[in-house]
């Protein structure tokens, strides 16, 4: 079977090999992951909410995964659960998992869900910081957790990598410019970013590369210092 190729960001599933092109290619279409335009890998089907922090409840932090359509305007359902109820985690997604890990309570733990099917989550590996209040990064093949607040409650700068193919633990790839918590997370094709957090207050912009292991830098600010912010993802 042929599969055509319009300036696409080609995955070879197999090897986890990329490349942009515009080509005619030959093999199984379970074989490559095509994402049309180059545009970092995001749902087309479904939003996901999991853990947080639920004043309302028995236990204040929750393990609830919810999920959402983006087909049409609905309320979440309940679709699974994560295996520690916690808050202040990061997240990550590949093409077919979603990824939570760190929390308050500090934990190390690395949670993996589906999204072809609604089911609980398993806990595939560990950070190799425990840490709360990280951002998440993903590329194509691996997820990443950067900055936090550890058990000594002096936030880190840690930027922690695992991979999406295999369950695994995490491994210490790189540092941010800057020790902080509560930062912001966002991910290119080719780079992960940090913005923002709180050890003092910053309002700094990290890269860090996905296709080699190594330390952040700073390559610009945010209009003002800010911790807490969230991250909105478009397909541009």
């Amino acid at each position: 079977m042929t599969f055509y190729a319009n300036n696409a960001l080609i995955i070879d599933q197999t090897s986890r090999e990329t490349f942009f092109a515009n080509v005619s290619i030959f093999g199984s279409s379970s074989s490559y992951l095509f994402v049309e335009d180059g545009s970092p890998l995001e749902g087309t089907v479904s939003g996901y909410t999991s853990g947080g922090y639920n004043p309302s409840g028995a236990f204040p932090n929750d393990n609830t995964i919810d999920k959402f359509p983006f087909a049409t305007n609905a309320n979440a359902t309940d679709v699974g659960d994560l295996t520690v109820a916690r808050r202040a985690s990061a997240s990550q997604s590949s093409s077919i998992s979603g990824y939570n890990s760190g929390s308050y309570p500090i934990t190390n733990i690395i949670d993996k869900f589906p999204f072809a099917t609604n089911a609980n989550a398993t806990d595939v590996g560990d950070l190799t910081v425990d840490r709360f209040g990280s951002a998440g990064q993903s590329s194509i093949i691996s997820g990443y957790t950067s900055g936090g607040m550890p058990p000594s409650f002096t936030s880190t700068n840690v930027i922690d990598k695992f991979p999406f193919a295999s369950n695994a633990n995490a491994t210490d790839v790189g540092d941010l410019t800057v020790d902080r918590y509560y930062l912001a997370g966002q991910s290119s094709t080719v780079s992960g970013y940090t913005s923002g957090g709180f050890g003092a207050p910053t309002n700094v912009i990290d890269k860090f590369p996905f296709a080699s292991d190594g330390n952040a830098t700073d390559v610009g600010d945010l209009t003002q210092a800010r911790q807490a912010a969230q991250v909105n993802k478009i397909k541009s």
